[in-house]
């Protein structure tokens, strides 16, 4: 994509962001889903597909092009992008990454449109920070697979058409799982309720169950014992996105934070005025320049192949904490208006804590930073 084709695109998605999304964020908060016509827009727009290749109908961007569209989409409600960040992101990635040319034939081309909805199924009960320990088997039968155990937390799952399935085939430890493609409507697939969270509601995730669901020997993705690294690659890839979401975000939370210190008057004063609420501003500011700028950095170096685990971390890390110092100083110069519902700092507020846990904590963050420096 040339130079102003791209900024074609980022006008008219920060123009359906401010003028389609924005109003309607009540409204996703309420009624816990997406309106329609913002599903069928982002459709029209190709957001479905921005990070999967042009040859499969996606709009092929790289990722230090997907950051800066990223930082428009976080600038609304995290469930907005959460439609369809999976399916661009830890989803699709899969088949970008490891998929055969047939699966992705087969696959790519209905992601990229939004006719079907992605989901990454990794995250077990007793897998999550170490998905190397996972227990979902897949038991080879003659020409299939077959797959018991459970999943949980995975993104979209309600919606899910197709799962990206991580299950062990061989002995322990992150050798012996591997990938599969596993239809939503497989028999003995069964997606729980959608889990009631804290935050960022309209973007559901739910507990996912395989009972004896048989998938032919050509459902797996990549080669037998090779899921740990796909999920990895994968994963990498993701937590750029994630931070550059963040970046958004906390965009939005400075931006109401000025605007209410410039209006709110106390003592006869706007708030603004006052020298304690313009350290708040300007440390949120600071936190929000450092992390746009580790973003384009971590993007290009990706881009570039000259890191692509080191540099995802650490912005990840620091951009989902600073999201939150961010949210939590809003709250602060609010004062007792950030802490009512219907405030969007307070919603932001909740949605922000989600950031610290998913596509890796903070605490695994600082566990794959540290080993690679200390290898």
């Amino acid at each position: 994509m040339d130079a102003q084709d791209f900024a074609d695109v980022i006008s008219a998605v920060r123009a359906f962001v401010r003028e389609q999304v924005i109003p309607r964020e009540d409204e996703i908060e309420e009624s816990d889903s997406i309106p329609e016509a913002i599903r069928l827009g982002a459709r029209e727009m190709g957001l479905f597909g921005y990070a999967l290749p042009e040859e499969y109908g996606g709009l092929g961007l790289s990722v230090s092009e997907e950051v800066r569209l990223v930082f428009e989409l976080g600038y609304a409600s995290p469930a907005f992008r959460s439609m369809f960040g999976t399916s661009n992101g830890i989803a699709g990635q899969v088949l970008v990454k490891s998929g055969s040319p047939g699966q992705r034939e087969t696959w790519l081309p209905r992601l990229a449109s939004g006719e079907i909805v992605g989901a990454f199924a990794l995250t077990e009960a007793e897998a999550g920070s170490d998905p190397s320990t996972l227990t979902t088997t897949a038991r080879r039968d003659g020409d299939d697979y077959v797959i018991d155990g459970a999943k949980r937390f995975i993104t979209n799952a309600p919606e899910a058409d197709v799962f990206m399935v991580f299950a062990r085939t061989g002995g322990p430890g992150s050798r012996g799982i591997s990938t599969f493609l596993v239809p939503g409507n497989a028999p003995g697939l069964k997606v729980g309720r959608p889990d009631a969270k804290m935050g960022q509601r309209g973007a559901h995730t739910a507990e996912v169950f395989f009972d004896g669901v048989r998938v032919p020997a050509s459902a797996m993705v990549g080669p037998e014992g090779t899921g740990f690294r796909t999920a990895m690659a994968s994963l990498a890839h993701g937590r750029v996105s994630i931070s550059a979401v963040c970046v958004g975000l906390a965009q939005r939370i400075v931006d109401e934070t000025v605007a209410y210190a410039r209006e709110r008057s106390q003592g006869g004063r706007t708030i603004g005025e006052y020298q304690l609420i313009q350290g708040l501003i300007a440390d949120s500011q600071t936190d929000l320049y450092a992390g746009r700028s580790m973003v384009l950095e971590a993007a290009r170096a990706f881009d570039a192949g000259e890191d692509t685990k080191l540099g995802p971390s650490c912005t990840k890390y620091f951009c989902s904490e600073m999201v939150g110092r961010v949210a939590d100083r809003a709250v602060q110069v609010f004062g007792g208006m950030g802490y009512m519902r219907g405030v969007p700092v307070e919603r932001f507020y909740r949605d922000a804590r989600l950031f610290r846990i998913y596509e890796g904590t903070s605490q695994i963050q600082q566990l794959v930073i540290a080993r690679h420096l200390l290898r």
